[in-house]
């Protein structure tokens, strides 16, 4: 029997959180199926980010249930959060959040290594990923990489736990118009080739227009649409 698990990898029911008199999340349901990607588009201040920062468990919300794989983040302490979002999650954020001083290889293998996991594994996992995502490896800083190779490199350490998950906040928005399509592809073929359920946050029609469905987050209520 299939289960719902397998056929969800992220679930969002009821979703509720205000801020202050702000009502940002107002009973917001989503579905995502392991493979398949989704845009939310939504004017600044409308709770994109917010939306983001409640499936990742970095905000509680006020009602509702956020499900990884079946596992339910609301209802864990925070110990066993941190543990079950570095298992089954990644995130790619606009600026990278990568250490400039770090090369990219120790950039990558970041989070397996806070893990606990293994040293050479780590590093070898990530290079490897970084030569499929074409990142240079020749030791240089990630902070004198391209913005465009920063960025695949954060895509590659957002893929070095192998997450059912994929979480991405505006991650073309630094970006010049060249590398803006480059790695907007390549947020999405790689959601597609390994199966990860895709959740993409934007104001960039073209880089939402990629998804294989578009919402649109206004007044709390999240809705299919086109508007940006």
């Amino acid at each position: 029997m299939v289960t719902v698990e397998e056929t969800t990898g992220l679930q969002v029911k009821g979703l509720r959180y205000r801020l202050g008199e702000r009502l940002l999340l107002d009973g917001v349901d989503l579905e995502i199926a392991p493979g398949e990607s989704v845009a939310v588009t939504g004017p600044s201040g409308s709770g994109k980010s917010t939306l983001l920062a409640c499936v990742l468990g970095l905000i509680k919300p006020d009602e509702g249930t956020v499900r990884v794989l079946g596992h339910e983040l609301t209802a864990l302490p925070s110990r066993r959060l941190a543990q079950v979002r570095r298992q089954l999650m990644g995130v790619v954020f606009q600026f990278g959040e990568l250490l400039p001083e770090l090369t990219p290889v120790e950039n990558v293998a970041l989070p397996v290594l806070l893990g606990g996991g293994d040293h050479r594994d780590a590093y070898q996992r990530a290079a490897g990923l970084l030569t499929d995502l074409g990142v240079p490896q020749d030791g240089t800083p990630t902070g004198m990489l391209s913005g465009g190779e920063r960025q695949r490199a954060a895509v590659a350490r957002a893929l070095i736990t192998d997450p059912h998950v994929l979480l991405a906040d505006e991650p073309t928005g630094a970006l010049d118009p060249q590398a803006r399509e480059a790695v907007a592809d390549l947020v999405f073929q790689v959601s597609r080739e390994r199966g990860c359920a895709l959740l993409v946050v934007t104001h960039d029609p073209a880089v939402a227009g990629r998804a294989d469905r578009r919402l649109h987050l206004q007044s709390g209520v999240l809705r299919d649409g086109v508007g940006v």
